[in-house]
């Protein structure tokens, strides 16, 4: 899989508080925020999943 260059603006005081988070985690901000979004992306999936099984067995 290749990667792909996304762009966005935020404020400064929004990517201060990113550069914190990072650096408390050992972490570059690019990386930071990369897995980051790889985590909020499972957790819908997996919560997506988990729905679609509780219909499927009737339990909601």
């Amino acid at each position: 899989m290749g990667s792909t260059v996304l762009s966005l603006r935020i404020d400064g005081e929004l990517l201060d508080r990113v550069r914190r988070h990072a650096a408390r985690s050992g972490m570059s901000v690019q990386d930071y925020v990369v897995r980051t979004l790889i985590r909020e992306d499972f957790d819908q999936r997996f919560e997506a999943a988990v729905d679609e099984t509780e219909r499927f067995y009737g339990l909601t």
